[in-house]
């Protein structure tokens, strides 16, 4: 598995036979790496993956789903307002569901926060936010949080899918901060791989991983640092 990071909550996932993007907010993302364009991004994306409906993460779906044919999978209501926009490959999903996507499965986890989006100044409502749980013959099970606050229920999830890989929001004031953060992957979790993400993006969410990295103590190791635009072999 080959893992992309390109700020915020954006990543793409290469693994045989697929290429996933979840969360892929590209264009207007401060993070993302100005050496690079959404179409070389997109090159060869097979799945697009959205967490949930606010617009730092749906960011370039449309554009992307409709150039590469991906097929979109997300929340019932997402699908259905994609299909508006003139996405017509979509897998709608819920809360608890796992589905075959070919080369891997994809289920959808709880996550506490919300999920909707701005237009013309009303916010359309947009389902329930998600985690994604991507499992993957010969790969280790990635869990991508989305946007959560910390919840006793991580322990099921741990119990029923075992993530090896975790991607963990850590920016504080629209999710779990540092310490929270870390308290939810040592309480939880056995992850062997965690890398933070949303953060250092906007200026009024933490710009570092210094807070989540100090709480993470003696399973400080297990955290990747990578720079936006740049990759781990997993």
């Amino acid at each position: 598995m080959k893992l992309t990071w390109y700020g915020h909550s954006a990543f793409r996932i290469d693994i045989k036979d697929a290429s996933i993007l979840i969360d892929p907010f590209l264009t207007g993302n401060p993070s993302f790496p100005s050496n690079l364009t959404t179409d070389q991004v997109a090159d060869g994306v097979t799945h697009v993956i959205l967490t949930h409906g606010h617009d730092d993460h749906i960011g370039d779906t449309v554009e992307i789903a409709k150039k590469t044919g991906a097929q979109l999978t997300a929340n019932f209501e997402i699908c259905m307002w994609a299909t508006r926009q003139g996405i017509k490959n979509i897998s709608p999903m819920n809360s608890g569901g796992n589905v075959d996507a070919g080369p891997f499965r994809v289920a959808l986890t709880r996550a506490d926060h919300s999920s909707s989006k701005q237009s013309d100044g009303e916010a359309i409502y947009l389902g329930n936010p998600h985690g994604v749980i991507i499992e993957a013959p010969g790969e280790k099970v990635l869990y991508h949080m989305g946007d959560t606050d910390i919840f006793s229920d991580m322990a099921l999830i741990n119990e029923i899918y075992r993530p090896g890989i975790g991607l963990v929001p850590i920016g504080d004031r629209f999710t779990m901060g540092g310490k929270v953060a870390a308290m939810a992957c040592r309480r939880f979790f056995e992850f062997d791989t965690i890398v933070p993400c949303h953060f250092g993006t906007f200026p009024i969410i933490d710009q570092t991983s210094e807070t989540f990295v100090a709480a993470m103590g003696s399973d400080g190791d297990k955290v990747q640092q990578i720079v936006p635009g740049t990759s781990l072999d997993l």
